[in-house]
């Protein structure tokens, strides 16, 4: 009896594993095109956190990498819960996760369930996190909920006031 509850126990977690595998995470953000005096790309973290708002996986870190004057990474802190939650512990740049700040417009960002952001996520329910904050500007977060890796297409949106556009979460096994 041990045994088939071993072997029951083994072939759940191949086959959530298995799902994982094929699974993929879908992000499309907007960042808005303000009609400001001085204005100045977002600083922008996007992570994926647990139920208990810890963090599972960091997706995404954009920041000022080109200055000669000055190094970007001084102000990752205005990302306030994205820095609570982890990204203080973090040693920059993190090879697959940073890079440059964007501009206005449409983002796409896609994780597979194999790439190493998502391939230690556990089977569960999730948030994916996206929050902006901007130089002479303001702050804003959202999130989206999901279950990785689900057993069906999901979809979550929301939309931001001032720093973030819409953004859109696609999951699909």
């Amino acid at each position: 009896m041990k045994f088939v509850r071993m072997l029951t126990a083994a072939v759940l977690l191949i086959g959530s594993s298995a799902a994982a595998l094929g699974a993929e995470l879908n992000i499309k953000l907007e960042i808005p095109r303000l009609d400001v005096a001085e204005y100045h790309r977002p600083y922008l973290a996007v992570w994926v956190e647990n139920q208990d708002q810890t963090t599972a996986a960091q997706l995404a870190v954009w920041y000022q990498t080109d200055s000669k004057k000055e190094d970007g990474t001084q102000w990752l802190k205005d990302l306030r819960q994205w820095w609570r939650r982890g990204g203080r512990e973090l040693e920059m740049p993190v090879d697959g996760v940073t890079g440059a700040t964007r501009p206005a417009g449409e983002h796409v960002l896609s994780f597979k369930g194999t790439d190493k952001q998502l391939a230690q996520l556990a089977p569960g329910k999730y948030n994916v996190v996206v929050e902006a904050s901007r130089e002479v500007g303001g702050r804003e977060l959202l999130r989206l909920p999901f279950e990785w890796p689900g057993t069906q297409k999901q979809q979550a949106t929301a939309k931001g006031k001032t720093e973030l556009g819409a953004v859109t979460l696609n999951v699909t096994p």
